[in-house]
């Protein structure tokens, strides 16, 4: 160190010693590298503040000259500017011979150039934000040697100072740009006094080697003193004015030279001239930026920090001035994480006091100054904001009702906001959007915490004002704000009546769901239940139970009739009585009335429709508030579980998704794909963590390890290997090899100790995690036995396994069985043959280790006890594959996937209380005086006779021998035949159930049987080219042979004749009594699949696999129009009771209406295209019917719809819970209409 500059700290020694806390001032030399670590240690040890200072004075003697200027320039920053100037003439020059003598040397003479200038040094910790420090060093660069203005301008606490400090270090631009030096100085909030004072020290700075010695006696005077300085012995330097709060401050510093400032205010330059450049400082740090600031402060690697450490860095909001203050805190008081998360939550902002070099004494007041600075008239427009939603962009639109003026007038208030960072504005197109930060949000509702009742009332009554009663529609740009906040604003308002008067109209729901679709409301409805309740909560539970059952049909196209769905809701709901009095008054509009809805218990909580395709796997986090789902559509979604309201959608791989899995504390998503990566991303930004790309086939499954604090990762693929990465260590920490083939699933054990994997080889296999050693392995395949005691030839697939709670048995499913393993000695605890018919897709132990859930492969899902093994119940809902079953971590839900793109959240408690009850679509009705008669087969092996208009089950079988395959009802309601899969036959006595006769008829299952109208005689085909005419009462039997393959099915004549047709392309007309063919006729290339008689008894029609139809002559034999414009196999035909008309529908599930006279066609029942090109009828078209008047049709496929005959548009659809309705049977009178869907639930609707 220079003789000088020692002499100089000796002399004032004392001075100093009585007055520095050394703690921010080491802070300072510690960044500028002039003290380390250990010397700042052996300060600390000291008793007293005065020994710690007298102790950091003997280091900084030991010292060389880069020390001192450090040390002069922390007291400046640390507010000791009396002390500072008492060291200012001591200053070592910087020696300009040895700038350029290596790397070091320019080092040396950059901090030596920043140190005399006053520049900041970095903080303690630091991370580098480059993007913003190359834009400030651009803008510098764009000053060339001309006079101008560089300003950075931002949120307070964004950065500026810092990000402008840091951009200053860069020796070139100092070199070519700026070799006069940099000159610093920190202005603040200032009144012309202290303005005087700011340009008095700086000239004095300046000037301290001149003669002159006489301060500047005011503002003018400094300002010319500052001009020739800087003109004369400053040339190409740069000032910098750091913290500028009002435009006549700069005005003394308008001396054409080059200067820097950082301002809260974008506009601060507009009273000064010369050329002008801004960059403009985000005011947010990406959440792992926020973590790695505090794991410096508290000198922790980020995977060490504390769980709270995640929770912090999100309240802090990405401040960077937040998340400093509070790691400074936690440095000193390490204990504390809890507390300051809690006073950020509860937005204590006068608890985060003062801990570094920031000029506030706490953060409130960092903020409240801002708003202190407006103008009295501007300050009410600003606390109007505080009721502002957060992390959304209002419209300018918005902000004009509730201030009731013009759009200009507006946008003129909130640009002077704008300008002093006090908010931020969206410039998207034509229209603006504005919003504030989420710390300016908190501080203001803080703020006006007493007053935020009254702020929402009155947005409340602005909307009302302004529409009136009417609601906003898409064309304006506000219409998304109400639609997503005017709940929020009557919530806050406290408006209870208004708020239900809203939530529980059909009318706003209808128009919600349309444009953002049902999860938002039914977040609103668990949000604020606690106001829609205060007089009963049952109203509020039937429109969230009525939303939740139905938000996967509101979120499709084209939109369903909402009154439709609220009429199929119990008679008790309020939706229900809302829907009947929208349909009552809307007299021209075509509804349905559920009779027998009765019936139907719910047994899901919830269903979503996340995805555009099929759904794969969904799991649940630990804390069961979030559900995630991956795909076939190749994306990852997260969304709430209590809602289904999205929260994240992530274009996550470049092929299927096959598995997704949460992180045991819930911060991560890990998704694995059929592109063979495997992928990890933050579970709340969506921000990718990590991509492993070792496996060298498509990545089947993938799970987290069970415990919090280490990250470990399970994944297994078709290249029969099992990978475990570390994610804090970003690589495979064990692979396991050992399996012959396809790996399908591995889970880690409760413990984390073992992971156990299933393959394609028909093994299970255990490993050790650590080490990734084998441990032991199950054949699975010897549990498959064929008659003979031998290995069943056939491959047995191991699809996955399920550890129980303790960790003590393994669950394993293959084929159609679970298998109960105990993991000690390998051996069968127990074995469950859950399906003869179908194989096992997933399954997944209950926590509670008793219940299992089983997806099987005939599209639905199973609970069984494992310990007796017995089915507990059965799940019907979902109208594709089940790919998945999980259980919540309390095991109180359980989610399924499916093909059909939805996923349903079930209760466990109310899935295990329910029956399995389920009817086969193959069903006979007779409509008999008003009486609605339905002959139908349930559970399989019995019969039901039901009433229709009561839902009463009249008469019911005992089970038969084997199940039965169909069914018929004889005209006068006496007799009932049924016919068996083992192709026996009978008849039974309506009036007590008894069987009057049986007859072995077939070999194969009896497919049809119809009473002829004497009731004597059934007629019956099955799988077979033969139809029978069995006399049942003389028990006498007529063959008609004459099809060469199977009969698709009949029809009865008059005058005792039958029309058939077949598989072979023929049609044929039988006489009964003689059992001969009386014509004969060669239809189609392909199957008959369907065949019309026109009333007039004249013609028929044929419908074919070879995609055409046609119509026939009976009197000539000849055909008389062929229908060629279907696109697909044409699966049903009818004629209207007018003979005009003929209607067929296809596979595509289009419909023709053609004229019968002409043969051409009329109509296209246009299937307007559902999400994804799905066909109005989810496929198929199964069955037609024209109403008596020959001016509606009905028609059946995936549901139900009405059609205008005259038109072809749609009139109604009725969504039935299943799909692949077979048949719709009509009353005469077209009022009444019976089906049953694929999930065995019986449909009787009445028109309403």
């Amino acid at each position: 160190m220079d003789v000088k500059s020692r002499n100089y700290l000796l002399m004032n020694r004392q001075a100093l010693e009585n007055d520095i806390k050394t703690s921010y001032i080491m802070d300072h030399m510690i960044s500028d590298e002039v003290l380390t670590l250990q010397e700042e240690e052996r300060v600390k040890q000291q008793n007293t503040q005065k020994e710690r200072a007298a102790t950091l004075i003997n280091i900084i003697l030991t010292k060389d000259n880069n020390s001192y200027r450090s040390f002069y320039n922390a007291l400046l920053h640390e507010g000791y500017r009396d002390l500072a100037a008492l060291l200012q003439d001591g200053i070592p020059a910087v020696s300009s011979g040895n700038r350029k003598s290596s790397m070091d040397g320019m080092t040396s003479y950059v901090k030596t150039i920043l140190c005399e200038g006053g520049v900041p040094q970095r903080p303690v910790v630091f991370v580098t934000r480059p993007k913003l420090v190359d834009a400030i060093k651009k803008k510098l660069y764009c000053l060339g040697s001309d006079p101008g203005w560089v300003t950075v301008y931002g949120m307070a606490g964004c950065g500026k100072t810092v990000l402008t400090a840091e951009a200053l270090r860069d020796a070139q631009l100092l070199e070519d740009y700026f070799p006069g030096g940099v000159h610093w100085i920190s202005v603040g909030k200032q009144d012309k006094a202290g303005l005087l004072i700011k340009l008095q020290n700086l000239c004095s700075r300046l000037e301290h080697d001149s003669t002159l010695s006489q301060r500047p006696l005011n503002i003018e005077e400094a300002k010319d003193r500052l001009r020739l300085l800087m003109l004369r012995k400053y040339p190409r330097s740069l000032l910098v004015l750091d913290d500028i709060w009002d435009s006549w401050v700069l005005k003394a510093f308008d001396n054409q030279c080059q200067v820097l400032i950082t301002s809260r205010d974008r506009s601060v330059t507009d009273a000064v001239a010369g050329k002008k450049y801004e960059v403009h400082v985000e005011s947010g740090l990406a959440h792992e930026k926020g973590l790695e600031i505090l794991s410096l402060f508290v000198n922790m690697k980020i995977s060490e920090l504390p769980e709270q450490a995640n929770s912090l860095v999100r309240e802090c909001k990405g401040s960077p001035l937040v998340i400093s203050l509070i790691g400074a805190l936690l440095r000193d008081f390490p204990s504390r994480w809890e507390y300051y998360l809690r006073q950020l939550q509860n937005k204590q902002f006068k608890r985060i006091r003062k801990s570094s070099s920031y000029d506030y004494e706490a953060l409130d007041e960092a903020m409240s100054i801002s708003v202190e600075q407006l103008d009295d008239n501007y300050k009410d427009y600003y606390k109007d904001l505080s009721i502002l939603p957060k992390d959304v962009k209002v419209p300018t639109k918005v902000l004009c009702i509730l201030w009731d003026m013009e759009t200009e007038e507006v946008e003129d208030i909130l640009q002077e906001f704008v300008n002093k960072s006090l908010l931020f504005c969206d410039r998207n197109g034509k229209s603006f959007h504005y919003y504030l930060h989420d710390l300016q949000l908190d501080f203001l509702t803080e703020k006006n915490r007493n007053q935020l009742q009254e702020l929402h009332k009155n947005i409340v009554n602005q909307y009302k004002k302004y529409y009136k009663l009417n609601t906003p529609v898409l064309s304006q740009e506000d219409c998304m704000y109400w639609y997503n906040f005017l709940a929020y604003h009557m919530a806050g308002a406290k408006m209870q009546q208004e708020l239900r008067d809203l939530m529980f109209s059909l009318d706003w729901i209808k128009a919600k769901t349309e444009l953002v679709g049902p999860a938002h409301l039914i977040h609103e409805y668990v949000e604020y239940s606690s106001i829609l309740d205060q007089k009963d909560s049952t109203v509020r539970e039937n429109f969230q139970e009525f939303l939740s059952l139905n938000g996967h049909l509101l979120g499709r196209q084209p939109f369903p009739d909402i009154i439709q769905l609220g009429l199929c809701q119990p008679e008790a709901s309020e939706v229900y009585q809302q829907a009947k009095l929208h349909a009552q008054r809307q007299t021209g509009t075509f509804y349905l009335e559920w009779i027998n809805k009765k019936s139907l218990k719910n047994l899901y909580r919830l269903v979503v429709r996340p995805h555009r395709d099929a759904v794969y796997h969904a799991c649940f986090s630990k804390d069961r508030q979030r559900i995630a789902s991956c795909g076939a559509d190749k994306t990852l979604q997260v969304f709430k579980a209590e809602s289904g309201e999205r929260l994240l959608e992530i274009n996550a791989h470049d092929d299927e998704i096959l598995c997704c899995a949460f992180s045991a504390d819930g911060e991560f998503v890990a998704t694995c794909s059929t592109d063979k990566k495997v992928k990890v991303w933050n579970s709340r930004t969506g921000q990718c963590k990590c991509v492993y790309e070792e496996h060298s086939e498509q990545v089947n499954c993938c799970q987290f390890n069970n415990k919090s604090g280490q990250y470990l990762l399970a994944t297994c693929s078709n290249d029969t290997y099992i990978k475990i990465w570390d994610l804090n260590k970003k690589y495979c920490r064990n692979t396991m090899m050992g399996h012959d083939n396809s790996v399908n699933h591995c889970r880690f054990s409760p413990n984390d100790e073992f992971v156990a994997s299933c393959s394609t080889d028909g093994t299970v296999k255990f490993w050790e995690a650590r080490s990734g050693n084998e441990l032991k392995s199950i054949e699975i395949k010897d549990f498959f036995k064929n008659a003979d005691e031998q290995p069943d030839d056939v491959e047995v697939l191991v699809k996955c396994c399920s550890w129980s709670g303790n960790g003590e048995m393994i669950l394993v499913v293959a084929k159609n069985k679970l298998l109960l393993f105990d993991i000690e000695t390998c051996g069968l605890i127990t074995q469950v043959i859950v399906s003869h018919h179908s194989t096992i897709q997933y399954g997944d132990f209950c926590p509670g280790d008793e219940l299992v859930a089983v997806a099987l492969s005939h599209c639905s899902v199973e609970l069984w006890n494992i310990e007796s093994s017995s089915k507990v119940a059965y799940c019907r809902g979902h109208t594709s594959w089940v790919h998945c079953v999980t259980f919540s971590p309390d095991g109180s839900l359980f989610l399924t996937s499916s093909d059909d793109q939805t996923i349903r959240i079930w209760e466990t408690k109310k899935v295990c209380k329910s029956s399995d009850a389920v009817l086969k679509s193959e069903l006979d009705v007779v409509f008999h005086n008003g009486e609605v008669m339905i002959l139908a087969i349930y559970n399989q092996k019995n019969l039901q006779l039901i009433s229709g208009n009561t839902d009463n089950v009249i008469m019911q079988t005992a089970a038969q021998e084997s199940p039965i395959s169909c069914c018929c009802l004889s005209e006068d309601l006496k007799f009932a035949a049924f016919g068996l899969d083992s192709g026996t036959i009978k008849v039974l006595q309506l009036s007590d159930g008894k069987v009057l006769n049986s007859w072995e008829a077939y070999r194969t299952s009896v497919q049809h049987c119809r009473f002829t109208p004497d009731c004597q005689t059934l007629v019956l085909s099955a799988r077979d080219s033969v139809m029978q005419v069995w006399n049942w009462q003389l028990n006498e039997c007529v063959f008609l042979r004459g099809h060469k393959e199977e009969i698709k099915d009949f029809r009865l004549l008059e005058n005792s004749k039958i029309l058939s047709w077949s598989f072979d392309g023929t049609v044929k007309v039988w006489n009964i009594t003689t059992g001969n063919p009386e014509k004969d006729f060669t239809c189609h290339g392909g199957a008959v699949l369907s065949c019309a008689v026109s009333p007039d008894g004249t013609k028929f029609s044929s419908a074919s696999a070879d995609k055409t139809a046609k119509i026939w002559s009976f009197e000539s034999s000849s055909v008389l129009h062929e229908l060629k414009d279907h696109e697909a196999c044409v699966r049903c035909c009818t004629f209207s009771p007018n003979n005009k008309l003929l209607a067929t529908g296809d596979d595509k599930g289009e419909i023709r209406i053609w004229d019968v006279l002409t043969g051409a066609l009329l109509h296209f029942c246009s299937p307007v295209t559902v999400d994804e090109g799905e066909p109005t009828h989810g496929g198929w078209v199964t069955d037609l019917s024209f109403s008596p008047d020959s001016k509606m049709l009905v028609s059946s496929g995936g549901y139900l719809k009405w059609w205008n005959v005259i038109t072809g548009e749609s009139l109604q659809t009725f969504y039935t819970n299943g799909t692949n309705l077979k048949s719709i049977h009509v009353s005469p009178n077209f009022s009444v209409y019976v089906t049953v869907d694929s999930l065995g639930i019986l449909y009787v609707l009445q028109k309403f």
